[in-house]
């Protein structure tokens, strides 16, 4: 998928995801999913979950803690990653990784001050997250924002994209 091809797909994903929201009730719900598109930091994330079709799971239930990598930490990758998981081909690759930032519950910060704990991911594998100290980390990326709360869940904020085993 080229770059225009790409910006395309994202501001197709973001104008339904809007519009999606708008017609389900006038009031536009808070879900993890939406507070990530207004927060205007997760592009790419956003684009990814809409490619992966995890955009309604996101916005379900719940609750979710989501470890959110910004549009920044995606361009921390190799060159060309982002692209080749978004291509139809890889959309399995491309689900383990967003899963693999997704924990089933609602942590907070604070339930992990002075804890190492290894959190199992909704794709299957652990994460190991450190609040021993003043940060707290997710397999030793720094979380950057913590507690930004959604009608369904958690989202902590990292520089750096997880990778699964």
């Amino acid at each position: 998928m080229n770059r225009v091809a790409f910006k395309t797909k994202l501001i197709s994903s973001v104008f339904a995801l809007t519009a999606s929201m708008m017609m389900a009730g006038g009031a536009m719900a808070a879900s993890i999913v939406d507070t990530a598109v207004s927060a205007g930091t997760f592009k790419t994330l956003t684009a990814a979950l809409t490619a992966a079709d995890l955009v309604p799971v996101l916005q379900g239930k719940g609750p979710f803690t989501v470890f959110a990598p910004t549009d920044e930490a995606f361009k921390k990758l190799p060159a060309g990653t982002v692209e080749e998981l978004l291509k139809p081909e890889n959309k399995a690759k491309l689900v383990a990784v967003l899963t693999y930032h997704v924990v089933p519950g609602s942590v907070m910060s604070e339930d992990l001050a002075d804890k190492r704990i290894g959190a199992k991911t909704v794709q299957g594998q652990k994460v190991h997250v450190d609040g021993r100290n003043s940060n707290v980390t997710v397999n030793k990326v720094q979380v950057v924002k913590a507690d930004i709360v959604a009608d369904n869940g958690v989202i902590h904020v990292i520089d750096q994209v997880l990778l699964p085993k």
